[in-house]
C-alpha cells in the first residue's frame, strides 16, 4: 500500500491562502461601500436646500468659503466664482453682509484679504464685508461662523459639488443654512466628485465628535503682513 500524503489536501488551488484573499476582498467591498452609503446620506440630508439666486431666502449673511489664490495673490478662478455669487446675493438684497472664511494662517498666503479685496473693488461696503482668517477647512469655517461670529442664518455660496457637505455641517452645527450654487448648470469635475465622496465621511465624523476647530475662538495668529 503506498504512502499517504502527509497533508493531504493542503496544496489545492484555492486553499486557505485563497479563503483569505476572498475574506479580503469582501471586507474591502463592506468597507467601500459602508463609506458610499454615509457619503450618500451626507449629500442628500439637505439636497432640498439648494436653490438657484434668485430663489434662495433672504438671510443676514453670505458665508463664502476660500478655494485658494492664483499667482498675483488674487483669487483663484473657483474662488471668484463664489465671490461673484455673493456680490449677486448682496446686490439683489438677499443679505445684508458677506463673510470671508478662507485661510490666512499660512505666510504669504492672505487668503482673506484678497477675498476682502475682491468685494471692496467691486462695490459692497466695508461695514458689510467681514473676514474669518481662521477658516482652515469647511467644518471650521461652519462652526466658527456659528460660534465666533454669531451667524443663526446664512446663505452658504460655494460650487454645487461641495455645497452637500457644507450645508450637512453648518446645519448641523446650529446654523440654519441654505445653498447657492456659484457654478450653477456647469458639469462637476470627476476630481472634485471622488474627493467629495471621501470628505463627506470625514465631515460626518467630525459632527458626531463634536471635533474642535484649530481656532475655537477669537482670531487666528495671522502672520505678520
Amino acid at each position: 500500500m503506498p504512502p499517504q500524503p502527509v497533508f493531504s489536501g493542503s496544496m489545492k488551488p484555492g486553499g486557505a491562502s485563497g479563503l483569505w484573499v476572498r475574506r479580503g476582498l469582501g471586507a474591502l467591498v463592506a468597507l467601500g461601500l459602508g463609506l458610499l452609503a454615509l457619503s450618500y446620506l451626507v449629500r442628500v440630508s439637505y439636497e432640498d436646500r439648494i436653490v438657484p439666486l434668485g430663489k434662495a431666502p433672504q438671510a443676514p449673511v453670505a458665508l463664502v468659503f476660500g478655494a485658494g489664490l492664483a499667482p498675483g495673490a488674487v483669487p483663484s478662478p473657483v474662488l471668484a466664482q463664489r465671490l461673484d455669487t455673493a456680490i449677486a446675493l448682496w446686490r439683489e438684497g438677499k443679505v445684508q453682509a458677506v463673510l470671508v472664511s478662507g485661510d490666512e494662517v499660512k505666510p504669504f498666503h492672505h487668503e482673506t484679504r484678497a477675498m476682502r479685496r475682491y468685494l471692496l473693488e467691486r462695490g459692497v461696503p466695508q461695514e458689510a464685508v467681514q473676514g474669518d482668517e481662521a477658516g482652515l477647512s469647511t467644518y471650521d469655517s461652519c462652526l466658527r461662523a456659528r460660534t465666533v461670529f454669531g451667524a443663526r442664518q446664512a446663505l452658504l455660496v460655494t460650487q454645487r459639488f461641495h455645497l452637500s457637505r457644507a450645508l450637512f455641517i453648518a446645519n448641523s452645527v446650529g446654523i440654519d443654512a441654505w445653498g447657492v450654487a456659484a457654478d450653477e448648470g456647469r458639469p462637476t469635475p470627476w476630481r472634485y466628485t471622488l474627493r467629495e465622496t471621501l470628505s463627506r465621511v470625514l465631515a460626518l465624523a467630525m459632527v458626531l465628535l463634536e471635533v474642535e476647530p484649530v481656532y475655537p475662538s477669537g482670531r487666528a495668529a495671522v502672520p505678520e503682513r
